[in-house]
């Protein structure tokens, strides 16, 4: 039987949690979507679904959620994972809450674990407060976040607003000191009627120690790192599982950026001095049909060079505000997906079988545009963000959460290519 089904709620995020299993040594498949039908599952530690349901209204993240869940069961699974940001991009509406709520409802369980921890991305939680590279959540930038802004860094604050029940916090002194205790702990804070649980985090053994008192959660919920603990726990976990992929550096790249988080304005910033590069026009996405030819033209014109070209839609918050005010956030959101969608199609039509992206609504779009269906998870180039190979394809993605990777991310990338 398979022994995690996860269900992510973007294609970045489900990318992010399968490396991470792939690296601790579990076999995984990534689904782009809820499959139609059965998969024969018996080689395989873990089973994703990517969805693309953290933005969307409440009601359709829930129904796609239930579904992926239930797909899942019919499988095999013996637990599931909740997978979302490291950063709980949810606002006081949802997604994560109610998400969380429905599918403890449909795997009939009273008890969840709350853990977007991931150390090996800075992301840590003390006094159940999450942390991004030692800033409150709220001080990190994600304050500024045009979809979901995070106004808070109190975990149990962000969660009790958008379900129906109550936090229970467990401390870092408890995780470290006494995880002998915690079994314990558990059953008197469900006895006080908490249904999510916080623990503190710190670091990758307080992670384990967390993952291993929650093991027989029927569902968990949390970024890639719990991911990781789980593989890691499971005795039959080997650096065998481990995949290279071999990238082939003929064909052509291209760098597609519509994340705005503060991290990808510094990789574009770093990389537009080094490669062409194009910022895209908004008010001409919205106003020009010629202007999706335009731009294709011009990334096939730069195919040569030594590095990709980079197409972006990235913008400081300030700038990004000016536009959702005059259009309107959600109509400027869905007008740059689905140029972004239409640009990969061309551009794959092209010969480009490279893509390199960044943020989670663009790479949903783009994955959509190349209309992928699952793909082969291969070596990361930053913790929690692999290469990937499209099934049956000689086409090759990776897909970057917005605030993932070191400032020179896009060009790492390419040092993967293999002549």
């Amino acid at each position: 039987m398979t022994k995690l089904g996860v269900i992510a709620d973007d294609f970045t995020g489900a990318t992010d949690i399968a490396s991470f299993m792939v690296n601790a040594g579990w076999k995984v498949v990534l689904f782009n979507g809820v499959p139609s039908g059965t998969f024969d599952a018996q080689d395989t530690d873990a089973i994703v679904i990517a969805l693309k349901s953290r933005s969307i209204p409440v009601n359709e993240a829930v129904a796609l959620s239930l579904s992926a869940s239930a797909w899942l069961k019919d499988q095999g699974c013996q637990r599931q994972l909740f997978k979302y940001c490291s950063t709980f991009d949810s606002t006081a509406q949802g997604n994560i809450g109610p998400v969380t709520d429905a599918l403890m409802k449909f795997l009939e369980t009273s008890a969840t674990l709350v853990c977007p921890a991931v150390p090996d991305n800075g992301r840590t939680i003390v006094h159940g407060h999450l942390f991004v590279k030692g800033e409150l959540l709220n001080e990190s930038g994600m304050q500024h976040h045009p979809v979901t802004p995070m106004k808070h860094a109190s975990l149990k604050k962000l969660m009790e607003a958008q379900s129906v029940g109550l936090c229970g916090i467990i401390n870092l002194d408890k995780v470290k000191n006494h995880p002998d205790e915690l079994e314990t702990e558990i059953e008197k804070q469900l006895a006080n009627k908490a249904r999510y649980f916080i623990f503190d985090v710190l670091d990758n053994q307080d992670l384990l120690t967390v993952a291993g008192a929650t093991a027989n959660f029927p569902l968990v919920t949390g970024a890639a790192g719990l991911g990781y603990a789980i593989a890691t726990l499971d005795k039959k976990s080997t650096e065998s599982g481990k995949q290279a992929m071999h990238i082939d550096a003929c064909g052509a790249g291209v760098v597609l950026s519509g994340s705005c988080s503060a991290m990808t304005n510094q990789q574009v910033d770093f990389y537009q001095q080094r490669a062409s590069s194009l910022a895209l026009d908004v008010e001409k996405i919205i106003h020009d049909p010629a202007y999706l030819d335009i731009v294709s033209q011009w990334v096939i014109s730069h195919a040569g060079e030594p590095l990709a070209p980079m197409v972006y839609a990235t913008q400081p918050p300030q700038i990004i505000e000016l536009i959702q005010k005059h259009y309107g956030a959600e109509f400027v959101s869905e007008k740059i997906e689905t140029f972004f969608s239409s640009l990969a199609q061309s551009l794959a039509r092209a010969g480009f079988n490279k893509f390199i992206v960044a943020g989670g609504e663009t790479s949903g779009a783009v994955t959509q545009g190349l209309n992928i269906a699952g793909m082969v998870i291969g070596e990361p180039v930053a913790p929690g963000v692999p290469w990937t190979q499209v099934l049956n394809k000689q086409q090759w993605v990776i897909l970057k959460s917005g605030n993932f990777g070191n400032q020179d991310f896009f060009q790492q990338a390419q040092e993967h290519y293999h002549e």
